[in-house]
Parts: C-alpha cells; sequence; structure tokens
C-alpha cells in the first residue's frame, strides 16, 4: 500500500490504476481505525481492483464545542489496518491541502431536509461539513463505487442524496454496522469511555433491540414505545440526544403504514456521545 498527501499525487496513482482497467472504490475515513473501518475496506476490495481509503480529520464537520483537538491521530496504526483489510492507496492530506484557502471561503455543499434534525439538530453544519469533503474527495479520487457504514445512518441517507441529486456516477454500498460481543456499535469515540461507562454502554442498543422486537411483533404505538425506551436509557445512565422511529429511507417520523422504518437514537453516557440504528424491513 502507498500512501500519498496531495491531490497530485493521488491523481497519479488512480490515473495509473485507471490506465490498467481496473476499477475503483473508496472508502473515506477520519482515522483511529478499528474493525467496522476494516469491514468498509474488506467490502470494497471483493467489488473492484483498486482500493483507495482516505484519512482526514475534517475541521468543517464539528462545531466550536466538540471533539476536533483531542479526535485521536493514529496514522501509523491505522495504515497496519488498512494493509491488512486489502488498501491499496491511502490518501492523507493536510488540513491545508484540503483547503488551500481556507475553510472561511470553501464552496459548501448542503442536502437539504436529510440533514434537518436527529444528528442534524444536535450538530448545526454538521452535515454540510460532511457533504462537503465528501463532494472534494469524491472528485479527487472520482471512484467507481464507495463504502460507508451503516452506523452512520443519516450520514448515509445524505450521502445518496448527494450523489444522487448531483448525478455522480458513484456506486453508494451501505455496510452493516460492526458491533463488539456484547452489541456496543463500534465507534473511534468508544475509547472515550471509562471502563464502568463501557459495561453500561450496550444498554443502548438492548434498548432498541426491544422496541424492534415490538414492532416486529405487530405493535405500532410508536409513542409509547418510544417513550418506554428513553425512559429505560435514562434509567440506565444515558442522557438522551433522541430516540425515534422513523422512515428508512427519507427519515420522516415512521407511520404505522411505512414497511421500511429504522430505529435511530443518540445518547450521552458522561461525555461521549453514542449514535447507533436497527433498520428493519416489515416485508421481509
Amino acid at each position: 500500500m502507498n500512501t500519498v498527501k496531495t491531490v497530485k499525487e493521488l491523481r497519479a496513482a488512480v490515473a495509473r490504476a485507471r490506465s490498467e482497467g481496473k476499477r475503483i472504490g473508496f472508502v473515506p475515513t477520519m482515522g483511529n481505525l478499528h474493525s467496522g473501518h476494516a469491514a468498509l475496506v474488506t467490502k470494497a476490495a471483493q467489488r473492484v481492483d483498486f482500493v483507495v481509503a482516505s484519512i482526514f480529520v475534517n475541521p468543517l464537520q464539528f462545531g466550536p464545542a466538540e471533539d476536533l483537538d483531542k479526535y485521536p491521530r493514529t496514522l501509523a496504526a491505522d495504515q497496519e489496518k488498512l494493509v491488512q483489510a486489502g488498501c491499496h492507496l491511502l490518501f492523507a492530506p493536510t488540513v491545508e491541502e484540503m483547503y488551500p484557502d481556507g475553510m472561511g471561503v470553501q464552496t459548501r455543499v448542503s442536502v437539504p431536509h436529510l440533514s434537518e434534525g436527529l444528528c442534524g439538530a444536535s450538530r448545526p453544519g454538521h452535515f454540510e461539513g460532511v457533504a462537503t469533503v465528501v463532494s472534494k474527495l469524491f472528485n479527487m479520487v472520482q471512484p467507481d463505487l464507495a463504502v460507508f457504514g451503516q452506523k452512520d445512518y443519516q450520514q448515509l441517507a445524505v450521502i445518496r442524496a448527494l450523489v444522487r441529486d448531483l448525478n455522480m456516477p458513484i456506486q453508494i454500498i451501505g455496510e452493516p454496522t460492526v458491533r463488539a460481543e456484547d452489541g456496543l456499535a463500534l465507534s473511534s469515540r468508544n475509547g472515550y469511555l471509562t471502563t464502568e461507562q463501557r459495561a453500561t454502554a450496550p444498554a443502548l442498543y438492548r434498548s432498541m433491540q426491544q422496541v424492534a422486537k415490538a414492532i416486529e411483533g405487530g405493535e405500532r404505538d410508536y409513542e409509547r414505545l418510544l417513550g418506554e425506551a428513553r425512559e429505560q436509557i435514562t434509567a440506565a445512565g444515558f442522557k438522551t440526544d433522541y430516540f425515534e422511529i422513523r422512515h428508512g429511507i427519507n427519515l420522516r417520523p415512521a407511520t404505522a403504514e411505512d414497511r421500511d422504518v429504522v430505529i435511530i437514537a443518540a445518547a450521552y453516557i458522561g461525555s461521549t456521545r453514542l449514535i447507533d440504528n436497527l433498520h428493519l424491513n416489515l416485508d421481509a
């Protein structure tokens, strides 16, 4: 695996792969990689001939009170994980390479509706930052397909809409959430949890599973289910940001008639914000 830091080097390496008739896959990340990220790279490697990954902690998607400065930077360990997962090229640019004129004058990309509510309400400007940097990366790499994790469900919906609305010829693949044995969704931010908090954290997913079981059993009083779930995770020690049942594609509040739904939640345990979701196809 080669590592490049400039757009010029990136484009040259991708052009060589293209000249050899290879299809290009892309996995954008912010580094501090875990098994969930590795699964994205492995999925890409199964579908294409040449896999590009990026590591860039994007300041544009962090709010002023968020954890940009303390977000872990673990490039050497990340490179090892990427090699093992089947990555061929790593793009690891600086902020100056990505935003050469500064972020204040950077053209922004906005995806309305899907970026609003849920994480968009808690993190104003976050999805504009995501949509902007992903658009830039897509234009730099020009992949045939890109793989994203389903754990960031709203982000995946935003990116699908971005690609569709801007007519980008890129196939977007959503890879199922990778979980620890106790059900906790793998996340770089799990490293912030204390031992006691880590023992409590799986309660969020367990509450989602209970809601899913009720829905699959025919329950459609969503307000009652959500009220009980919120009380349950509060009792477990969480501070709820949101806990919702939404339509699985457009993310509007789900109705009893919807067959594609997602249980989606964000909650704080201590100062660490965890997100998770459980997607249900009620016609399956």
